[in-house]
């Protein structure tokens, strides 16, 4: 297989806000041309809505999604290990890329494209691992037990939608041991992954003529407020809050505002805001703990003299639980005999970022984050990834395939 060329195919699909069907279709196809045994599912929207990430309404966005899988089977017998990726992306401004985000450019072995970091190049990196444990057991260099896995899910960008759905009902026919997620992680085992909350904050003043605005009730004066508390409370966080993953981060459990709208013309004083933020949850913490924490900065300061505001502060969106796994799982253990193999830093890291790993460990599967690429890159203007980070991840991976299905 000409892999570059694998992977540039698979960057040309546009997979973003719920066109992830003709790439999954695409990369069944190619999964049975190779010889696996291919599955497929998609997810329930009604019962996504029973799970605590996504929102309590059925979202038929949901539906239609297809996730795909390639599984390969050493023997009957056997621990079962899950190589995982997304292969949806987010979308791409063309204005702000200095090529089209969707047709793959070189520059040496610099390959830019739209999820070349987050996550195309690491989902592929899983497949050409699973082709090289199977070439080598061909071989007779190997003899593992059980099976390997290569999913590509749909929707991580929102919320882990396949993943999600593979966690609440197995798609296979047998169990599942372990995971890797190739996430983007500068070839670092991750251990711990950061949660977040989706709040949507609306405060409501007062209009009036801007010629006379102190008859008015300004809302920007409102969110002026409101965000100085908010970060204050992510400074006492930042304080109290404790992880030994998280020392080397200037923020551990950052707050976002990420939109913000106000008002409806020039010349009038703005009576209504709406502001979206995201609030960082540490792994041990739960997304209610510190949705808590902020609904009651905000009251505390709405009930203070002076306060001329109405105001809701709701959850939207998904919702991302923080997820943590015990760095001497044989999984992690693995990963790190893979990068020993290599010469490269073996010490686990944490992530302020959410993955579709969470999924796998509330279902009882031992998942680590490890790939290609780095986050800094993931959702940029002219994403870059280096080839050979996506070659040094296969060989950790498969190093640490073979030790872990070793019999």
């Amino acid at each position: 297989m000409d892999r570059r060329a694998f992977v540039e195919r698979l960057l040309r699909f546009d997979t973003t806000d719920g066109n992830e069907a003709p790439a999954q279709a695409w990369l069944r196809e190619r999964f049975a041309d190779l010889g696996f045994e291919t599955y497929e599912w998609t997810a329930d929207p009604e019962t996504l809505a029973e799970h605590p990430s996504f929102p309590d309404e059925p979202d038929d966005s949901f539906a239609d999604r297809p996730s795909v899988a390639a599984v390969h089977e050493f023997t009957e017998e056997g621990p079962t290990l899950v190589l995982n990726g997304h292969v949806d992306v987010v979308p791409a401004d063309d204005g702000s890329w200095t090529t089209d985000p969707f047709e793959p450019t070189w520059d040496g072995d610099e390959l830019t494209a739209r999820g070349a970091a987050d996550m195309k190049a690491g989902l592929a990196a899983c497949l050409f691992t699973a082709l090289d444990l199977r070439e080598a057991a061909d071989r007779g260099e190997i003899d593992p037990a059980g099976r390997v896995v290569v999913e590509s899910v749909a929707g991580e960008e929102e919320g882990g939608i396949g993943a999600a759905a593979a966690a609440l009902s197995n798609p296979y026919p047998f169990e599942r041991n372990a995971c890797i997620v190739a996430e983007p992680t500068e070839l670092r085992p991750v251990v711990a992954c950061e949660g977040t909350v989706m709040k949507r904050l609306e405060l409501t003043g007062r209009s009036a003529h801007a010629a006379a605005r102190w008859r008015g009730v300004d809302v920007l004066d409102g969110f002026e407020r409101v965000r100085e508390r908010f970060r204050a409370l992510e400074r006492q966080r930042d304080e109290q809050v404790t992880h030994p993953l998280y020392d080397e981060y200037p923020v551990a459990w950052p707050i976002v505002c990420g939109t913000v709208e106000a008002g409806d013309w020039a010349s009038t004083v703005p009576a209504s805001l709406t502001a979206e933020w995201r609030l960082g949850v540490a792994p041990g913490e739960t997304v209610v703990e510190v949705e808590r924490a902020f609904e009651n900065a905000l009251a505390k300061l709405a009930a203070e003299d002076g306060w001329p505001f109405d105001q809701r502060f709701e959850r939207f969106s998904v919702q991302f639980e923080p997820s943590e796994i015990d760095p001497t799982e044989p999984v992690v253990r693995a990963v790190q005999g893979g990068l020993e193999a290599v010469g490269l830093d073996t010490d686990t890291v944490g992530a302020t970022y959410g993955t579709d790993a969470r999924h796998y460990i509330d279902a009882g599967v031992p998942t680590v984050v490890f790939g290609p690429g780095s986050i800094d890159e993931a959702h940029y203007p002219d994403e870059t990834i280096d080839w050979g980070s996506v070659e040094t991840a296969v060989e950790v991976m498969v190093a640490g395939a073979r030790d872990y299905l070793s019999r």
